[in-house]
């Protein structure tokens, strides 16, 4: 899609949620489930399943990326995606996007060797951008691609998250923790 087609596209969908909006509030959902040892397959929307796995050093056969990955998989998309669409409703020209992330986690967590985060204890990420445009421009897309993209705002704020568990199909009385 040119950033033209991209421009006309976000225009139409920002007028449309200005004329109603209680239309901005979407719901994104995704099933997964477990397939065999570590390997899992997750379903979003009409997609092929995508398969998850770990590396063999973590009991895995190494069929896919391992969640964690996919979490640095979907911040640097998310900020690829929104720096396009910024640019292209700015008006700013971008020939390129590329981020590297990475994601800092101690294993003693996950096999509760310590007591450690089981997360990522930090994650960092590198934004290579191409543009003819003025460095004073680019600084301005940067600053509105960091206040607006997704999933950066869903990883740097505490969110809310609930889950429940059912064993044999019965609601099993214990509490997932979740932290906000």
């Amino acid at each position: 899609m040119s950033q033209k087609d991209l421009k006309a596209a976000l225009e139409n969908t920002i007028a449309a949620l200005q004329e109603n909006p209680a239309a901005a509030r979407l719901v994104f959902k995704a099933k997964t489930r477990l397939l065999d040892g570590v390997r899992c397959a997750a379903e979003v929307r009409d997609f092929p399943p995508l398969i998850i796995d770990e590396p063999p050093e973590l009991g895995g056969g190494d069929a896919g990326a391992n969640p964690v990955e996919l979490i640095l998989a979907a911040l640097g998309t998310c900020q690829e995606i929104v720096y396009a669409a910024y640019a292209a409703v700015l008006g700013i020209p971008l020939e390129a996007v590329e981020v590297s992330a990475k994601g800092y986690l101690d294993l003693h967590g996950l096999f509760g060797l310590k007591e450690v985060h089981s997360g990522f204890q930090k994650i960092s990420f590198e934004t290579t951008l191409k543009s003819p445009a003025a460095p004073e421009t680019i600084s301005q897309l940067v600053a509105a691609v960091e206040a607006h993209c997704p999933v950066l705002d869903t990883l740097t704020r505490p969110v809310e998250v609930a889950g429940t568990v059912t064993l044999n199909g019965a609601p099993l009385n214990f509490p997932a923790r979740h932290a906000a």
